[in-house]
């Protein structure tokens, strides 16, 4: 009898703390200013294995060892100053394979149509982040560019989307400037380094994001 009063008091702590853990994520969403309009997709940044506060500045990509061309892309996110280094800015970015599909595992849940071919990290303690992926394939028959698309997550805000990573030598990519990129110009440029090709994109929080305070 002991034995089962003690589980169940065991059991009420353990609820008791999922529940204030629960409350306090809950009560810090509430408290974040909400930027960036509609983000379709966007809660799927809240699925990342790793928590918030455990996550690296650099990560692979699943499918990186896999045959295709590889890239290694790193880049500063700076502060809406476009000055000062951002630290602890959360960055989800995914995309499709050599295919040009977002493939699935039969496992899939949550955000399953954005694959498994995706990636959380968060800027180190001057800014930087670097992720190893291969280069997405467009999608099948038709004219869109290839890309990877990219969610970020500030302290004290919303999640919000910023403008796809594309790339500079892809024949698909629309001729002339981009008009107000969110984030920042999202064109890289690939640069071939051995067996890797290398790129850099440096990223501003808030740059023509609707709602982003002054």
């Amino acid at each position: 009898m002991k034995r089962v009063l003690s589980l169940f008091f065991i059991s009420l702590v353990a609820l008791s703390g999922c529940g204030q853990q629960n409350a306090e994520q809950s009560s810090n969403k509430n408290q974040e200013i909400k930027v960036g309009g509609r983000c379709e997709d966007c809660e799927a940044i809240y699925e990342s294995p790793v928590p918030f506060d455990k996550l690296k500045s650099v990560d692979t990509l699943p499918g990186f060892n896999t045959k295709g061309p590889k890239i290694e892309i790193s880049g500063i996110v700076y502060k809406s100053d476009g000055i000062t280094a951002a630290p602890g800015v959360v960055l989800y970015v995914y995309h499709t394979d050599q295919n040009g599909i977002y493939p699935k595992l039969e496992n899939e849940k949550g955000m399953g149509r954005h694959g498994y071919i995706r990636a959380w990290i968060k800027t180190d303690a001057e800014g930087k982040y670097k992720f190893y992926t291969l280069v997405p394939a467009s999608y099948p028959n038709s004219n869109n560019p290839k890309h990877i698309h990219a969610i970020v997550k500030e302290p004290g805000k919303s999640e919000y989307w910023i403008d796809d990573f594309l790339f500079a030598d892809d024949p698909l990519l629309p001729k002339g400037k981009i008009q107000n990129p969110k984030g920042g110009n999202g064109v890289i440029q690939p640069i071939s380094n051995g067996s890797i090709l290398k790129a850099t994109r440096n990223i501003v929080l808030g740059k023509n994001i609707t709602g982003y305070p002054d």
